[in-house]
């Protein structure tokens, strides 16, 4: 047996002891076993014990296995467990560490506390030795009355009573002041049971019978009621024989001496102690206060507590409330032994709201419908709209109420809050709060995470939750006025292409990337992917939306949920709106598992069952034109996308199932069939317009034949379903344009596939020319009828509707057939002529297109801004059209749009001038309009902006003014009269090329080759401009420089050659060139995407003129700073230079209003590089005197007044880093070159940064031996620089310093000698108020210049009169000081004299 082990054993003890034992093989007194986790749960125990969880317990023998049965008792909780966490790897020296506290903790600062305040007690004396002794019969009654509840026992309920009347005795005694005599005191509470009406009531203690406040406590005699009746018969004879004034002065005079608390609580206690139905003559009993004194009471000149003031009035403000309550508590109530008032506030009657409004901001609250209520309305509480916490009389929930609400634990409240959240969203985005709240709704509600709060909404397990979720989605994402208006414009010239609707590029700083190599670079993906998903949802929504899988759960709630329809139709408007953000979100949506086989089994399935109702309860199994939507949209975003859809997905059953099938027939209801049936004709067109499924046309050729032929006679039941038929009648017709394009290009494929020889070509299309011939008799038919519509009143709206689409298919016609091999000119001239006669001049001249061109300007969203504005709040992260607001306020963006009509007739007008020439003089009539030439006018000068909600609309108006031009260019050298408006036309197209968005490329460079550099729209040429521009330049001093006259003589014959260089600096766009013109002109097989460059502003930028200067500067390595020597530049380059020049000057001289959008800072830092460039460009004598030209220009008047070097110049931090640039370069490469030093000269005017002033007298002073621009040299008044005097003390030493050193001479540097002496003459006879640094500054200067050796140089700056630019010196002087100058002279320069001398 071993023995049992000692405290004296080691550690190796216990360890040899233990070796023995397992050597021996004897049985441990204790076993190890495995036992339940009762904690956990018999299930948690019985799976860690089948886990093999070992865990020791430790078993004594002889105790039973089941615990004994035990009272339960309440769990108890440790304050300290949470702060007792230990982990497994964590180091115990760590914990040690961390919760050890030093001494240093404790006593690293010690104040000392302010006892200034505190009241002091000292103790009565009494004739007793001890204390008085509590027993338990005298204080019994006592102590369970002033106690406080609960179960205690006697002998604490007794401390607490003698506790609670200590302070009740200290309250009231303290209260007195020491240097009040016993009558004022005793009248001064007098007053205080007064204070409550603020008039003399001196009968209120006849009618209580005795003193409210006054107990006797404090007087420490044994008859103290006695004295205490006697001090209120004292008080009260006091008080009848003061005056009304007096008692309300000596009120006054308390109110302002005594604490605000303790005069509450004597108004309290006054309350109180006056019972309403005691008679007047009865006592008032005061058992609160007993008479006999307390051991350890305080004096009555000792100040009270605020711990006394503050429970005694709780106390009683308790008691008034648990009076006030509606509902009493009673005690048979379970735990309502204690009555918690602030729990029991929402019983009370709600507080009357507050009548009038008020300037002070309230946050805003909202109904349930979304509707904001406005806080003075008084509305009922049975509308549910006061169950909050704060503010409860008013109605409505606030947004913080309506997110705390949105995480209750009841699905009632959450469906309730979301939804609400829902249509404050919708409310917001159309605007409806911009007028009523300050700020924007939809960004707080972004900024408070309400994309996060709808994604953990969706993943709610109760439906109601995941449907409201869903719709508050679709509020956010969705606006259904944008999605109307992108349907309408589908069958607009080029209306399929739309822009992503992707966020304006951040550009963030990648610090983190600042001098590494490349290859170390993090790539976009790379960056994207480190990005948590609030900052990727703070920059895009929708993007924040795809990484938070949000596809994956829309699919779920499709596929396994099955929704109500409502939800269904909420989640595909979501999907489009995703499609349409970018090509990569459209093939994220294709690539989700299962989401678009469940889209197209589910709503499109190709047989169904009739609708038993209007609105069946569910759309699973039924056509939802919503999900042919989404495939026309998914396609619209690439052909690879096309693709997938109609081969993988079964796209192209489905087409022929729905284009097959009449409206009438699919036993739907008749809008919702008209729907689908719409939808998949532009599915089949965007199809079409890639060259894919035109098998599909041949197949289904003998239905779309029958269709186009009774489209010339729409009829309809209702006005709603006529617009839907009219739809689709512009669909199909939008479906034949684009199979029309393919077949055209058939024959050029064919031709490119034999000659490519296995160079990458697409193959040519199934269908061919023949196919689509007879399609025209039938469009020309229709379009005949419907010209003759316009007559009739009844058909007139349809036939306005209709037409634009006509004339797009007979234009795509004759633009392809005239490419084909069995092209026949003669009968297609006829053809022509016929039409011309009989369509298109009654069309022209009908008074109908007459009222659609006169609206052109008050429509227009170039001419009116405002149009484009934002109509409802607007974030950057999420991007709309704004359409909203457009539909109400113009009419550009309605299905009357006066857009769509006149661009397709001008398109087709186009085509048959460019086949039949001898037509072109019969449409002048159209442009010389006075509505068409007014519209004109008014896009002069205008400046539109560029962003989501203008680009889509501008894009089609810049349509409309680039085939207006196109017409008038054809018609200019054949019409007179409208040669006259040439220079109108050529102001409109040198603003339009500057207009033009991505994806028109093709446009400008059009417009470049063809109207810009035109002689023809340059009319200034050929009526003696040149000559008048010389006659006015005779007046010029410098007869060595050119005259403008010739220069633009020079530029007018170079002009083919300008042009040339402007197209040849423009090859960087060739590729964007190339995909807008295979989009444009119908190369259908070409095109890869109907979604165009994402939106950054126009295609050129608005100083595209600087163009070849601007390349040729960034060429040459110098952006990063300037100042280098450079080698001279190639001759190819300086024609580029020169070429650039002349187009300048043309237009500064011709064309003034095209430079507008370029601030006049911008033109000096553009022109500036002619300096930088090279070392010798500007010497070039082309180049020098058309930079002359250009400079004269920059410094008129007008221009110089508008130049702000403060602000930056686009592209550059500041004006002061280029001037530095031009600084360093002057020094190197001047040559003392006047032109430059012109340019040098100009920053230093004197209202401009005092900074480049010193630069140039500071860091540069060696660059004024050759800055030597004569007065007459310069173009700018000289007082730009002299006035107003100079005030920079640091400056005007430099100045002083130049000037005596002799680093300034006049014969070196003339402009600025004459700049200096005029300040310093200034500065130092200025009699200003100054500081007196300056002042000290002002003598100092003035006595050195006085005793100045250079007698010349001390001359000018005391004799100094006014500059004179004309003057050989460049400026007038006295014959001698005036007076108050010789005064002032004498005053600094004699003193010190005299002084010397004493």
């Amino acid at each position: 047996m071993l023995r049992r082990p000692k405290p004296t054993d080691s550690e190796a003890d216990l360890l040899r002891e233990q070796q023995e034992l397992l050597a021996a093989g004897g049985q441990s007194t204790v076993a190890v076993v495995k036992r339940p986790d009762k904690r956990r749960g018999d299930a948690a125990a019985a799976d860690a014990q089948e886990q093999g969880d070992q865990r020791d317990v430790v078993t004594i023998e002889d105790l039973p296995d089941e615990l004994p049965t035990l009272t339960p008792a309440p769990p108890k909780k440790s304050r300290f467990k949470q702060e007792q966490v230990r982990f497994e790897d964590e180091d115990p020296e760590e914990q040690l560490d961390r919760h050890d506290t030093h001494i240093s903790a404790v006593l690293s600062r010690i104040i000392e506390r302010d006892t200034s305040a505190v009241p002091v007690s000292l103790p009565y004396i009494t004739g007793a030795a001890f204390p008085k002794v509590l027993h338990r019969s005298v204080m019994e009654s006592e102590g369970q009355e002033r106690a406080p509840k609960g179960r205690k026992s006697i002998f604490a309920r007794q401390i607490a009573a003698q506790r609670a009347k200590k302070e009740d005795v200290q309250f009231l005694n303290g209260s007195e002041t020491r240097g009040q005599s016993s009558a004022s005191r005793h009248v001064s509470f007098s007053l205080l049971e007064n204070m409550e009406t603020e008039r003399p009531e001196s009968n209120v203690m006849d009618r209580v019978g005795g003193p409210v406040l006054l107990t006797g406590q404090g007087l420490g005699i044994a008859n103290s009621a006695m004295e205490t009746m006697k001090i209120h018969e004292e008080n009260q004879a006091k008080l009848q024989a003061m005056s009304q004034s007096d008692i309300l002065e000596e009120q006054r005079k308390l109110m302002a001496q005594l604490d605000p608390r303790l005069v509450d609580f004597l108004r309290s206690r006054k309350a109180q102690r006056t019972p309403g139905s005691e008679s007047a003559s009865g006592p008032v009993q005061r058992e609160d206060f007993p008479n006999e004194p307390l051991p350890n009471s305080t004096s009555p000149q000792l100040d009270h507590t605020i711990k006394a003031q503050e429970s005694l009035r709780d106390a009683l403000e308790d008691d008034e409330e648990e009076e006030e309550l509606p509902i009493k508590p009673q005690k048979e109530w379970l735990h309502m032994d204690k009555v918690e008032q602030e729990k029991l506030e929402w019983t009370r009657d709600l507080p009357a709201p507050r009548k009038q409004s008020t300037k002070k901001a309230m946050q805003g609250r909202f109904d349930f419908t979304g509707t904001l209520i406005p806080p003075t309305k008084d509305l009922p509480t049975h509308l549910g709209l006061h169950h909050h916490g704060e503010e409860p009389e008013l109605a409505g929930y606030s947004l913080q109420e309506l997110f705390l609400l949105s995480r209750s634990q009841l699905n009632q409240q959450r469906n309730l809050a979301i939804s609400t959240l829902a249509n404050v969203l919708a409310k917001a985005r159309a605007g409806e709060y911009i007028s009523s709240l300050k700020g924007s709704v939809l960004s707080s509600l972004m900024d408070a995470g309400v994309l996060f709060l709808l994604r953990f909404s969706l993943d709610d397990s109760v439906e109601v939750v995941m449907s409201a979720a869903v719709h508050a989605l679709r509020a956010l994402l969705v606006s259904s006025d944008d999605e109307e208006c992108l349907d309408n414009a589908f069958s607009w010239l080029l209306g399929m292409a739309t822009f992503p609707l992707l966020p304006t590029a951040q550009e963030d700083e990648d610090e983190d990337d600042e001098g590494l190599d490349e290859t170390m670079k993090e790539t976009a993906k790379e960056k994207e992917e480190k990005k948590t998903d609030h900052d990727v949802a703070r920059q895009d929504v929708v993007k924040g939306f795809l990484k938070m899988q949000g596809l994956s759960r829309l699919r779920y709630i499709l596929e396994v949920v099955r929704p109500s329809p409502r939800v269904v139709l909420d989640i595909l408007e979501v999907l489009i709106r995703i499609a349409r953000h970018s090509t990569a979100a459209a093939t994220q949506i294709l690539d989700c598992p299962r989401l678009m086989n469940t889209v197209l089994s589910e709503f499109l399935p190709c047989s169904w069952a009739p609708a038993t109702s209007q609105a069946p309860s569910s759309l699973y199994g039924l056509p939802v034109a919503l999900a042919m939507k989404l495939l026309r949209v998914l396609a619209s975003a690439g052909r690879h996308a096309c693709a997938r859809i109609l081969n993988s997905l079964g796209g192209k059953e489905v087409l022929s199932r729905f284009v097959v099938v009449e409206p009438s027939e699919m036993l739907l209801e008749a809008g919702e069939a008209l729907r689908c049936s719409t939808e998949a004709l532009r599915l089949f067109a965007v199809a079409a317009s890639y060259g894919q499924a035109c098998n599909l046309y041949t197949d289904l050729y003998p239905v779309l034949v029958k269709r186009l032929q009774a489209g010339n006679r729409p009829c309809a039941s209702s006005e709603a379903v006529l617009l839907l038929e009219l739809d689709r009648i512009r669909a199909l017709l939008v479906l034949l344009t684009q199979v029309t394009q393919t077949a055209g290009c058939h024959e050029e494929l064919q031709r490119h596939l034999v000659s490519a020889r296995g160079t990458e070509c697409p193959p040519p299309p199934p269908v061919v020319w023949s196919h689509v011939m007879g399609l025209q008799p039938t469009v020309i038919s229709s379009l005949k009828g419907y010209v003759r519509a316009l007559d009739g009143p009844a058909q007139i709206s349809s036939a306005l509707i209709l037409l634009p689409s006509y004339l797009l298919y007979l234009e795509a016609y004759y633009s392809q057939l005239c490419v084909q091999s069995s092209f026949q000119p003669v009968q297609c001239l006829q053809e022509l002529e016929s039409l011309t006669s009989d369509v298109l001049l009654p069309l022209i001249s009908h008074q109908a297109m007459q009222n659609i061109t006169s609206s052109l300007r008050s429509s227009s969203v170039i001419c009116n801004a405002g149009l484009s504005a934002a109509g409802g709040e607007v974030v950057p992260s999420l991007p709309g059209l704004g359409c909203s607001r457009m539909k109400t306020s113009s009419t550009m963006a309605g299905s009357n749009s006066p857009l769509s009509l006149p661009t397709a007739l001008l398109y087709l007008l186009n085509t048959i001038t460019s086949i039949h020439k001898g037509l072109i003089k019969k449409f002048s009539p159209l442009i010389l309009s006075d509505s068409v030439l007014s519209y004109l006018r008014s896009c002069i000068g205008a400046m539109p902006s560029v962003s989501h909600m203008s680009a889509w609309i501008l894009r089609h108006e810049h349509h409309l003014l680039y085939l207006l031009l196109r017409l008038v260019h054809k018609l200019v050298p054949v019409d007179p009269e409208v040669a006259k408006h040439a220079t109108l036309f050529h102001q409109v197209s040198l603003a339009l090329v500057s207009w033009l968005l991505p994806g028109s490329e093709y446009l400008a460079h059009e417009l470049m080759s063809v109207m810009t550099f035109s002689h023809s729209l340059l009319p200034e040429g050929v009526c003696g401009e040149p000559e008048v521009a010389a006659l006015a330049e005779l007046q010029l001093k410098d007869r060595t420089l050119p005259v403008v006259g010739a220069l633009l003589r020079d530029a007018l014959h170079h002009l083919p050659s300008i042009r040339g260089c402007y197209l040849t600096h423009l090859a960087h766009m060739e590729s964007s060139v190339l995909s807008s013109r295979d989009r444009y002109l119908g190369h259908t097989p070409f095109v890869s995407s109907h979604l165009l460059p994402e939106l950054t502003g126009p295609s050129l930028p608005s100083d595209w003129p600087f163009l070849p200067l601007i390349s040729l500067y960034e060429r040459m390595g110098l952006s990063a700073g300037g100042g280098h020597q450079v080698e001279s530049l190639s001759a190819g380059s300086v024609q580029s230079v020169t070429h650039c020049l002349q187009w300048l000057l043309l237009l500064e001289s011709w064309r003034e209003q095209a430079l507008t959008a370029v601030p006049p800072v911008a033109k000096l830092a553009r022109l500036a590089c002619v300096f930088l460039c090279s070392s010798d460009l500007f010497l070039e004598r082309p180049v020098q005197e058309l930079t002359w030209a250009l400079f004269r220009m920059l410094t008129q008047p007008a221009q110089l007044e508008a130049l702000d070097l403060g602000s930056p110049p686009p592209g550059l931090a500041s004006f002061h880093d280029l001037y530095s640039a031009l600084l360093a370069q002057y020094e190197a490469v001047s040559f003392c070159d006047p032109l430059f030093g012109c340019f040098m000269l100009l920053p230093l005017q004197r209202r401009y940064s005092v900074t480049m002033r010193l630069a140039v007298f500071g860091e540069h002073v060696g660059m004024l031996r050759s800055l030597g621009v004569s007065l007459q040299q310069l173009p700018i008044p000289l007082e730009k620089f002299t006035s107003p005097m100079e005030d920079s003390l640091p400056l005007l030493r430099l100045y002083f310093r130049a000037l005596v050193t002799g680093a300034l001479k006049r014969n070196w540097c003339p402009i600025l000698y004459v700049v200096a002496v005029a300040h310093l003459n200034a500065f130092i006879f200025s009699q200003d108020a100054v500081a007196e640094e300056v002042e000290a500054a002002r003598r100092s200067l003035l006595r050195k210049t006085y005793y100045l050796t250079d007698e010349v140089l001390k001359n000018h700056l005391l004799l100094f009169q006014l500059p004179q630019q004309n003057s050989e010196l460049g400026f007038s002087t006295y014959e001698q000081l005036p007076p108050i100058r010789a005064h002032r002279l004498e005053s600094i320069v004699g003193t010190e004299e005299k002084g010397g001398e004493r």
